[in-house]
């Protein structure tokens, strides 16, 4: 393989996670400046407009890319290591612990400006994840295969169990399946909004296919691999929800309009992710990856430079729209009850698009910064 191909490659990578989390900001935004309009998991069609249900659906599209893209990223680290399962097996603790202290430190702070709530969400998926990872970065690809896609499409059939708060088993599942409270006094709760089971699965199917981006590969034979699996995705997404075979919680069904019956179709869960919307999610990122690769472009290098530094990019984020939030009600107050909100959802794309401009040069510079220099901590962000 080339230097040039070996760029391209990697690139393509970066590009993708910058694509995510490009669609993570705009939907950050909302939670931000939109939350009057909140929505659920699933969302309720009659009470969600289209341009609100396709900007939240565009976000579900950041978790999975992420989370698949960090076993990825794993196994690229392991192949420069010479497959050194310890070393590898090291930096996996190192991050997944790294990340899980920031999720309850600087992103819980945030979020709320304060540490009544400690939100369990993305950040600590991922760190736990990591840490899964790192206990099974010995096994042969078939198993990580096996297991992975164990996780993925048989969660579902767990749907069934539950525990009561106080019960035996409440805070494992808590962790595992079931969105829920940990913890809850008068002064703190502790939440989990991110149940880890499948993303464990997610997180081993793309240490799983490490080897699609290793050395060996041939470009076209990559590309194609990732074609035929998006297209597989989403044929068995658009057999098992067009049927409502398996795989969601809430069937779909039809309604007087195409946009609405459309809405009601990809109203998938989230909060623990189904297998449909892993299938669709996943299938959207190989097509990514296919066509970042396929059609290498200047928008590549711009978005890597948003993906190249995702931790960076995540934390400036949050703190920005933090500041920025807390002067819109210093000089607004709270205009949408007891928030402060713009009212159309089309607002939120153009502050989005506002701060993506605002906040690539800073990026840029620390992803420049970040890769000359010989600091091990810059690394994590």
């Amino acid at each position: 393989m080339t230097s040039e191909q070996l760029k391209k490659r990697i690139n393509s990578i970066d590009a993708m996670r910058g694509l995510v989390i490009l669609l993570m900001l705009v939907d950050h935004v909302r939670e931000r400046f939109f939350l009057h309009a909140q929505v659920s998991d699933p969302m309720v069609i009659a009470d969600t407009n289209g341009p609100l249900f396709w900007s939240r659906f565009a976000a579900h599209f950041c978790a999975p890319a992420f989370i698949f893209l960090t076993g990825l990223s794993a196994w690229l680290f392991s192949q420069s290591r010479g497959h050194d399962h310890h070393k590898t097996r090291d930096f996996l603790w190192r991050r997944g612990l790294f990340l899980i202290v920031l999720e309850v430190t600087l992103i819980t702070f945030s979020w709320l400006g304060s540490y009544d709530t400690i939100w369990l969400q993305v950040i600590w998926a991922i760190g736990l994840c990591m840490l899964a990872l790192a206990c099974c970065v010995s096994w042969p690809r078939w198993l990580l295969f096996t297991v992975g896609g164990l996780l993925v499409a048989g969660h579902n059939a767990l749907d069934v169990i539950n525990f009561e708060p106080g019960q035996w088993g409440y805070s494992l599942w808590t962790i595992l399946h079931d969105r829920g409270n940990l913890w809850q006094s008068d002064s703190l709760t502790i939440r989990v909004s991110y149940p880890v089971l499948p993303w464990i699965g997610v997180i081993l199917l793309g240490y799983a296919a490490g080897p699609l981006y290793g050395r060996a590969m041939e470009a076209a034979k990559r590309q194609r691999y990732l074609a035929i699996t998006a297209i597989a995705c989403a044929a068995l997404f658009v057999v098992l929800r067009g049927f409502n075979l398996y795989g969601e919680t809430q069937p779909w069904q039809l309604y007087s309009g195409v946009n609405d019956s459309l809405m009601s179709f990809f109203n998938i869960t989230k909060y623990p992710p189904s297998l449909n919307f892993l299938l669709i999610t996943l299938a959207g990122m190989f097509a990514g990856l296919y066509l970042l690769e396929r059609f290498n472009s200047r928008l590549n290098n711009i978005l890597a430079s948003y993906g190249g530094a995702p931790m960076f990019f995540y934390v400036l984020h949050l703190y920005v729209l933090l500041a920025l939030y807390c002067i819109a009600v210093t000089i607004w107050g709270t205009n949408k009850g007891i928030y402060f909100g713009v009212d159309h959802i089309g607002y939120i794309w153009l502050i989005s698009a506002v701060l993506a401009i605002a906040l690539y040069k800073p990026t840029r510079i620390f992803n420049a910064y970040k890769r000359k220099s010989q600091q091990a901590w810059l690394k994590y962000l």
